[in-house]
């Protein structure tokens, strides 16, 4: 993901580029992605009850899928090929999502739980080789997919082995995950409002 770009370096130079150069999607991305983890992983570990469930469906195909795959889309324009790739994949991942609960679960009968199960592990493991890409990234870019792995990991073995404390591990740490993804979003912003870094990120 581009974060804290050179492009966005001062306000001025933003708009006297903007003619040719797009604007940062990243903030965008981040944003829809953070806050539907957010909310999704409040229910994961229990904080919420289950039964509030459709409260992030909604938001999950609008802000988590739709914003986050039109910044995916806007990022291959300016040639971010891992921004490109995260924020695509994870827009389709909240639209799947959606249609998951929507329309598949109750299909799915006593396989549900290992369905679920690969469904999530299959994400962990997408999400620990996007992980292996980010060496060359600030720290918090770093620490956001390495929590979103561990995040799939958990709630993919909770799924998998009807294990509700390990759903609830998972939830806490999208939380952290969520968060994170959300202070990333916000340095990015400030950092192009205000001409300077504000919130470090660990360059």
């Amino acid at each position: 993901m581009a974060t804290i770009s050179e492009r966005e370096a001062a306000p001025a130079q933003a708009s006297s580029m903007s003619a040719s150069w797009p604007a940062n999607p990243a903030p965008l991305g981040l944003s829809g992605f953070g806050l539907t983890t957010l909310v999704l992983s409040f229910i994961n570990s229990n904080l919420i009850g289950a039964a509030a469930t459709p409260v992030v469906l909604g938001m999950a195909l609008a802000f988590g899928g739709g914003c986050q795959l039109l910044a995916g889309m806007w990022e291959f324009r300016t040639g971010n090929v891992f921004g490109a790739t995260a924020f695509s994949s994870y827009g389709a991942f909240w639209i799947s999502f959606w249609a998951l609960v929507n329309f598949n679960v109750g299909s799915l009968g006593s396989e549900a739980g290992s369905a679920i199960g690969l469904y999530l592990w299959m994400w962990g493991i997408f999400t620990g080789m996007l992980f292996l890409c980010t060496f060359n990234s600030p720290k918090a870019i770093q620490l956001l997919f390495l929590l979103l792995t561990v995040t799939f990991i958990l709630l993919g073995i909770g799924a998998s082995g009807d294990s509700s404390n390990m759903t609830h591990a998972g939830g806490f740490v999208g939380i952290a995950t969520g968060g994170l993804a959300l202070y990333i979003a916000a340095a990015d912003i400030m950092e192009h409002s205000y001409g300077r870094s504000v919130l470090p990120v660990g360059k």
